[in-house]
């Protein structure tokens, strides 16, 4: 069984805060490019519709950075 990295090797994307993998150089949300691995904060969405989700902006389920510099 495999573990993985620390959520802080991880990258999000500038434009959308979705955390990729370690690989991604794409992000699968919005398609930006412009990733970066100084963020903190971890939001979990499960449902799109709900006031977190909408206050943050995310469409799709996933994970996201609260703060991304």
């Amino acid at each position: 069984m495999s573990k993985d990295k620390p959520s802080s090797t991880k990258f999000a994307c500038r434009k959308c805060k979705y955390i990729l993998g370690e690989d991604d150089t794409k992000c699968p949300i919005c398609g930006g490019t412009d990733l970066t691995e100084e963020w903190s904060g971890l939001v979990v969405i499960l449902d799109p519709s709900s006031s977190v989700a909408e206050m943050m902006g995310a469409k799709k389920p996933g994970r996201y950075a609260i703060k991304v510099r």
